[in-house]
């Protein structure tokens, strides 16, 4: 029988304990990769050579000391390395970042060491990872279904078991679509909570954050407090917590008020993924809390993917820019992928007067949805409206756009009020699909999240389920 590997939280153990060293837990890494990778292409740009040095090297005395982990090809720059965001034209011209950025400088003070970067669909803008650049990673519960996206490569290493965990980011459900769709944990953490500098102050108009996928709550809260903190220049800043979050682990929640919205009236949400919420509902009534069916009046509006979509058509448009100053020429048709060209396109042509309106409009409807939350203290969704769909099957150049449409109705709201949400492993489908569940809280309240979290995993622990492929 396969046994998983531990959580980052245990290796770190080990290490302090002189159980094990990092050289070892590296070697291990690396090893596992190299066996697994092949079959599910998620690592893309290694650093093995680095990595080692690192191991024999004085590794920062962190929480983490000489634990392996990943860092996704999109954000988390490395000075020196390939930044390549899924894209071909980066990747033949080999773009490489000038400098770390202050995330990564985080990682390394928490001494985790970074074996390589992972695959991504190009500049994040779907949620499934098929870039034409580096070809699908395949999903470890069944290589014929995607990873969901952007942090596929991310979940799909941390799910086969490759690292115990690795960078995410999401921007509008790019940490809970892969979570949910490899069976991990993925939290979004509250704007402002972790630093996009130095290079950035925002992305997709504040709906842009980082975080990780992980196997364990507790390694998930651990690394909120390393990633977390507020740097001069920032343009938001989070709330801080009263104490670090890993101390919210274990910690009960009390009695709350829970609102259930296990489908959404405009599409068609798969009944699997309906299924996963009421019995979602159904285990925290049965810890203690109040549940109904119940969502925010706001959560649904029809206006606000037109708005979402104006943003982030005029990032994309941006992105060609800053792409062709990379690359040393401007960046054409053949360049980026039709969806892509075609989301920058509309993007060149809104108005700056139209942008501003529609960051407007949401800053009114945030405010709307959050008030919600005056009278509930969680709200519980489908991540996704599908189980994790075949490989193709969002990539498909006629099709792709229109089902994402339809499949992504629960996740980008909360990039857009900057709510923390988090998707958690506690159902999977009859033929053997992880189906992640959403949660979401008020404004700069991971802690509850946290809590509620590691209460659900005490009472439906996800650990030693694995899937077929894993190291």
């Amino acid at each position: 029988m396969t046994t998983p590997l531990p959580d980052a939280t245990e290796l770190a153990t080990l290490i302090r304990s002189g159980e094990a060293s990092p050289a070892e837990l590296v070697e291990d890494a690396i090893e596992r990769v190299r066996r697994l990778d092949p079959t599910i292409n998620a690592v893309i740009h290694e650093r093995f050579d680095a990595a080692r040095a690192e191991a024999a090297g004085a590794i920062p005395d962190g929480p983490f000391r000489g634990v392996p982990f990943l860092v996704k090809d999109l954000g988390c720059e490395i000075a020196g390395e390939p930044h390549t965001m899924g894209n071909q034209a980066l990747r033949d011209a080999d773009v490489r970042a000038g400098e770390n950025s202050y995330l990564y400088e985080s990682i390394r003070a928490a001494g985790l060491i970074t074996l390589g970067r992972t695959n991504t669909p190009e500049l994040g803008g779907t949620v499934t990872t098929e870039p034409v650049a580096f070809g699908a990673t395949r999903n470890p519960w069944n290589l014929d279904h995607s990873t969901g996206g952007s942090s596929g490569g991310s979940a799909a290493a941390v799910a086969a078991g490759m690292v115990p965990m690795a960078h995410a980011g999401d921007g509008g459900g790019s940490i809970r679509v892969p979570a949910s769709e490899c069976g991990l944990v993925g939290l979004k953490p509250s704007r402002g909570r972790i630093t996009h500098g130095p290079t950035l102050g925002e992305g997709w108009a504040g709906a842009t954050t980082d975080g990780v996928v992980s196997r364990s709550v507790r390694d998930t809260a651990a690394m909120l407090d390393v990633m977390s903190g507020r740097h001069t220049g920032d343009p938001y800043s989070a709330a801080p917590p009263t104490r670090p979050f890993a101390d919210e682990v274990g910690v009960d929640p009390g009695r709350l008020r829970v609102g259930l919205a296990p489908d959404h009236a405009g599409v068609t949400t798969d009944p699997t993924c309906v299924a996963a919420v009421e019995l979602a509902g159904s285990l925290l009534e049965s810890l203690g809390h109040e549940v109904e069916v119940a969502q925010p009046d706001a959560f649904f509006d029809p206006e606000f993917s037109r708005h979402f979509v104006t943003i982030v058509a005029v990032a994309t448009a941006i992105d060609f820019t800053s792409m062709g100053e990379a690359i040393g020429r401007p960046i054409g048709e053949d360049d980026v992928e039709p969806s892509n060209w075609l989301m920058g396109s509309i993007g060149r042509a809104i108005s700056a007067a139209d942008y501003v309106q529609s960051i407007t409009w949401v800053h009114g409807w945030s405010r709307r949805l959050q008030a919600w939350w005056d009278q509930f203290d969680l709200l519980v969704t489908p991540v996704i409206a599908v189980p994790p769909p075949p490989i193709g099957w969002l990539s498909d150049p006629e099709l792709g756009t229109e089902r994402l449409t339809s499949i992504l109705q629960f996740t980008a709201q909360f990039n857009v009020s900057g709510q923390p949400a988090v998707s958690l492993p506690l159902h999977w489908s009859d033929d053997g699909l992880p189906v992640g569940v959403q949660f979401v809280g008020p404004i700069d309240d991971e802690p509850l999240l946290i809590r509620v979290a590691s209460q659900l995993e005490t009472a439906s622990p996800w650990a030693d389920r694995l899937p077929p492929i894993h190291g």
